[in-house]
């Protein structure tokens, strides 16, 4: 079979799906790559080094949606909303796709990849086990998000991260506070600790406040208690608007009192909760920052625009997406590792080989034969469950 990786064509974006290190991989899983054309040249990854480990070159974009049995993607149609239809036409009925395709956003976008009878398998939908760990693509991108956010942050800050003696005096540490600790919210706080801040931490998972204690950093404990504050997948669930009442109340000392807040709080599937309000924001101090990384899910800060730096009442709000592909060289490197561990599953004897008896699999498959497949995303929009035998049959 051959695995074909076209150029990334949102615009801005940098990454490429698979690195010249995973070929021989791949190969010797039987599978064969054919990469576009500069590809990877954003990356850092020129042709040269993937002809060098034993991939195929193709000039044409077209030529490597015919050639490929498995096309491989980051941003497939779905994620790419700008210019993600263009590849539509160049699908071959039965062909796999495996990517970012947002099969919570746009239930007439999921069709759409459905009516051109490929077999996709959404990363987005990889289930949290330990078995699946090794093919975590949110996980990746989520740690490069909650690095570059810090970063970022530190070099917006008109004031120095860390506590320093100087000829000057004393120069005292800056306070970040990181709301939300997933994957991204655990890496800000390594990386804003690494960097010298003080540094504290809110989640409404009380799972959480070890895993932040561990890093070094305060954990902030509210009155208040989330119902069923994490799905099976270990998401944060959405709750009422009277819980976030609550949780702003109380999040505002916090907020007004730090000079850094990194929001990363999202919900699967929904609008991401509004908490920093106008208010929080106009009793923070003149040249804090708020990075939002949950600008595109509507953002977590009352005041954020999607994709922009915008100046509120003195404080730098910073919207912008796609944070992954601002390190294009690791982000790629982590993507393709988790991409070829999912294909080596997947392949046995050099055949794609579906089993809907696999967890992996089963809950990751998008669209097959037509249809939309996943029962997940069927139920999230309200379409009405496929019969068992046709479902069977779509996935069989």
């Amino acid at each position: 079979m051959i695995v074909g990786v076209p150029r990334e064509s949102f615009p801005g974006e940098r990454r490429v799906a698979l690195v010249p290190a995973v070929v021989p991989v791949l190969a010797k899983a039987g599978l064969e790559v054919v990469v576009q054309a500069g590809a990877g040249i954003d990356a850092g990854y020129p042709d040269a080094d993937y002809v060098a480990k034993g991939a195929k070159i193709i000039a044409d974009r077209a030529e490597v949606f015919r050639a490929a049995d498995i096309i491989v993607q980051i941003l497939c149609y779905g994620s790419n909303d700008q210019t993600g239809a263009a590849d539509l036409p160049l699908f071959k009925r039965d062909q796999i796709l495996i990517g970012f395709l947002r099969p919570l956003g746009s239930v007439e976008t999921v069709q759409g990849i459905a009516s051109v009878g490929v077999t996709s398998f959404s990363v987005e939908l990889m289930p949290r086990t330990t078995r699946a760990q090794s093919m975590d693509v949110l996980s990746s991108m989520g740690t490069i998000a909650g690095y570059k956010a810090v970063v970022i942050a530190a070099d917006k800050l008109p004031r120095l991260f860390p506590m320093l003696t100087t000829a000057a005096g004393t120069i005292t540490p800056a306070r970040v506070f990181i709301i939300g600790a997933g994957v991204a919210g655990l890496q800000a706080i390594a990386t804003a600790r690494r960097l010298g801040a003080i540094t504290s931490s809110y989640d409404m998972r009380p799972a959480a406040k070890e895993q932040v204690q561990s890093l070094g950093a305060r954990f902030v404990e509210l009155p208040i208690e989330a119902k069923d504050a994490q799905d099976s997948g270990g998401y944060a669930k959405a709750q009422d608007e009277s819980f976030y009442l609550r949780q702003r109340q109380l999040l505002k000392e916090v907020v007004t009192q730090s000079d850094v807040v990194i929001t990363t709080a999202v919900i699967p599937g929904k609008t991401s909760p509004i908490l920093v309000t106008k208010e929080m924001v106009e009793g923070m101090a003149p040249g804090s920052v708020i990075v939002d990384l949950a600008s595109e899910r509507g953002g977590n800060c009352e005041l954020t625009k999607l994709g922009e730096v915008v100046v509120e009442h003195g404080v730098t709000i910073i919207g912008w997406i796609n944070l992954a592909s601002t390190v294009p060289y690791h982000a790629s490197m982590m993507y393709a590792k988790n991409i070829t561990a999912f294909l080596v599953h997947m392949i046995k004897d050099g055949k794609f080989q579906y089993s809907a008896e696999d967890q992996i699999m089963r809950e990751t498959i998008l669209t097959r034969g037509g249809e939309i497949v996943n029962p997940r995303v069927r139920e999230f929009f309200k379409l009405p469950a496929l019969a068992g035998a046709a479902q069977e049959a779509k996935q069989g």
